[in-house]
């Protein structure tokens, strides 16, 4: 059963969170995400993203990065940028977008439940990636990003979010992008006792978003155990690096959008000879000039030589096993890897990979531009997410893309 807590959080003053509220390190490349902090000093992408403060010649993960990190957060909480509460509480998170919210708790997840694996994951983490939010954990000294994390709905819990959002909030802004956030302080002790209770029915959670920065928290809980077995200090359990940063949203309430492909070229192939391989697995259908999304499992919408395609995997091809019956796998294994020669999707540089968010014209630009041929995806389900992780499987590389991304900064959960 999983194991969820309140902590005690470290959080941007009223006056200051939506200048602090930043999106995730991971969404910008380091020309970004210095393009974003000019003119911005609050923005928590200056922390997060450290390399940011110094020239082209500092290294992305020098240590001086980390360290200057560090130097920052410190005076943050100094200057009263940052306030931290006196009780441990728990938060409800909700945000807006398009006029659809979903409403998540902010707490602290268990490193016992991630290594045990009551926390689920569904893709694998890069070394490289962990290195790097390891060091930053370390020296910070805190979690500053929350991991996304999924539950099967709750009655319970759901009534109490209820109850917590009929009181006013403490934040309520929306930002650049035109995300609306509100944030409620869960510090009733009853309620508080009521949702720690009410996790403990709950069988598993289940990573979303976030696989490096779970990885990395839960290591640096565990060397930090070690650490104090080798100086022979007894490990309680509740000392703060034995839980990290998380939002925790009931599954009926997210959205999943579609993650879609661009291929460089036909893999040597004319236009005739590659849609005869095509129609060895798919039916297709000519759309026409408009930008198509398919609306069920098992279609696909397909943009080249300025045209849109509806395509439909055969019947025969169809398989209910939990990672090759999603269409990600689907496409992959019967056209991407078979026709257009994409054998690991994860390092062949002529594929890439456009979030949902961006739309189909994004897809028929990069067609005009660059690429040969897009693939326009339906959306990856919560319930087949859940059931790749209940089945200990993976999903392929860019299976899902979630909306609205959760703002690092808001809340900080030190060690």
């Amino acid at each position: 059963m999983a194991t969820v807590k309140p902590f005690v959080c470290v959080r941007p003053d009223a006056a200051a969170v939506s200048k602090v509220a930043a999106l995730p390190y991971d969404v910008y490349s380091r020309k970004e995400a210095c393009d974003e902090v000019k003119g911005k000093t609050l923005s928590f992408l200056n922390i997060d993203r450290a390399e940011t403060q110094f020239g082209d010649d500092v290294d992305t993960y020098d240590e001086r990065v980390y360290q200057k990190a560090r130097e920052l957060l410190d005076a943050r909480i100094q200057d009263g940028t940052f306030v931290t509460d006196e009780e441990a509480c728990y938060y409800l998170y909700q945000l807006t977008m398009n006029g659809r919210s979903q409403t998540g708790i902010v707490a602290c997840s268990s490193v016992d439940d991630y290594v045990n694996g009551v926390i689920k994951k569904h893709e694998n983490t890069r070394e490289d990636k962990e290195l790097d939010r390891i060091r930053h954990v370390e020296v910070t000294n805190a979690h500053t990003g929350p991991i996304f994390l999924a539950y099967r709905r709750s009655e319970t819990l759901a009534g109490i979010m209820e109850k917590v959002m009929e009181d006013k909030p403490i934040y309520d802004f929306v930002s650049e992008d035109g995300i609306g956030h509100k944030v409620w302080r869960v510090g009733d002790k009853g309620m508080v006792q009521d949702i720690e209770d009410a996790f403990r029915q709950i069988p598993a959670t289940y990573i979303a978003d976030g696989h490096h920065r779970a990885a990395s928290a839960a290591k640096v809980g565990l060397m930090r155990r070690e650490a104090q077995a080798q100086i022979g200090r007894k490990v309680t359990g509740e000392e703060p690096y034995n839980s990290f940063l998380s939002v925790l949203f009931p599954e009926d309430q997210l959205m999943i959008m579609p993650y879609n492909r661009v291929v460089k070229d036909l893999n040597g192939l004319s236009m005739e000879k590659f849609f005869t391989a095509v129609y060895e697995s798919f039916d297709v259908a000519k759309v026409g000039t408009a930008a198509y999304a398919p609306t069920e499992k098992g279609t696909f919408g397909m943009y080249v030589g300025g045209q849109w395609y509806l395509l439909r995997i055969k019947d025969h091809l169809r398989i209910a096993d939990p990672v090759k019956g999603l269409d990600v796998s689907l496409l992959q294994d019967h056209l991407l890897g078979p026709v257009l020669g994409i054998g690991d999707p994860r390092v062949d540089k002529r594929i890439d990979f456009i979030g949902g968010i961006r739309g189909l014209k994004e897809l028929e630009r990069r067609v005009k531009e660059d690429m040969a041929v897009a693939f326009s995806m339906y959306p990856t389900s919560i319930q087949e997410l859940f059931a790749v992780a209940d089945a200990g499987m993976l999903m392929p590389p860019k299976s899902t893309w979630f909306e609205p991304k959760l703002r690092s900064g808001i809340f900080i959960h030190r060690l």
